[in-house]
């Protein structure tokens, strides 16, 4: 899975798509962490959040994991001179090794949608492995509403996008898959939620529940 293909036109695709409501649900919840000391980004794209993580936080360490080396540029030249603090690392996702040090926050911003269901309860998995006993997880992506026309308007675009997809970045996913059940059986909990376009859209704040293999107070 690659999004090198679509890297340079992918702001054009997401403003004409959805305006700026992908960039709305990927910051909602950024006013509602700690300061973060370090972060991982996941599948941070051309580098719209990363560069108000940095304008928040100007003291961060942030790894940026992504396996589009054209994304990693230009989240790169985004963010510029404030890149002192920022590793931008080429990998796939599926089999990168996390360094010993853990994370205080993890992004998964329209990531955790490319994968099919196997991969991703192992990806979120080896992500839990590499956050801290306090950590929270920023998550911003699609869903479905409960019912009704948004129901079916929201089905229709996500085939649509996954059709695209599957063809322009090779992604594995064909449907959507909830990662709520993964992320709980990991020790996070759902802390905020904000829905946009509908339903359509959420971004999500998850918080971890245990420390040192124990439930917490």
């Amino acid at each position: 899975m690659s999004f090198d293909a679509v890297a340079p036109w992918y702001r054009t695709l997401e403003t004409v798509a959805f305006g700026n409501a992908l960039q709305r649900a990927r910051l909602a919840c950024l006013n509602e962490i700690q300061a973060p000391c370090r972060v991982l980004i996941v599948g941070e794209g051309n580098g719209r959040f990363l560069h108000e993580l940095i304008r928040m936080h100007p003291d961060v360490e942030v790894d940026c994991v992504d396996a589009s080396a054209r994304m990693l540029d230009l989240a790169r030249k985004r963010i510029g001179g404030e890149a002192d603090h920022v590793s931008f690392l080429r990998r796939d996702i599926t089999s990168w090794i996390p360094p010993e040090q853990r994370y205080d926050l993890i992004v998964t911003h329209f990531v955790l949608d490319c994968f099919p269901e196997t991969k991703l309860s192992e990806l979120i998995d080896r992500l839990a492995k590499a956050a801290a006993a306090t950590a929270g997880w920023l998550v911003a992506d699609f869903c479905l509403p409960q019912s009704g026309l948004a129901r079916v308007r929201s089905r229709a675009w996500l085939a649509a996008m996954y059709r695209f997809f599957r063809v322009t970045a090779r992604i594995e996913a064909d449907e959507l898959i909830d990662p709520a059940p993964f992320l709980q059986s990991a020790g996070f909990a759902l802390a905020s939620q904000h829905l946009f376009r509908g339903g359509l859209l959420k971004s999500q704040l998850w918080r971890r529940q245990w420390s040192d293999g124990a439930l917490s107070p």
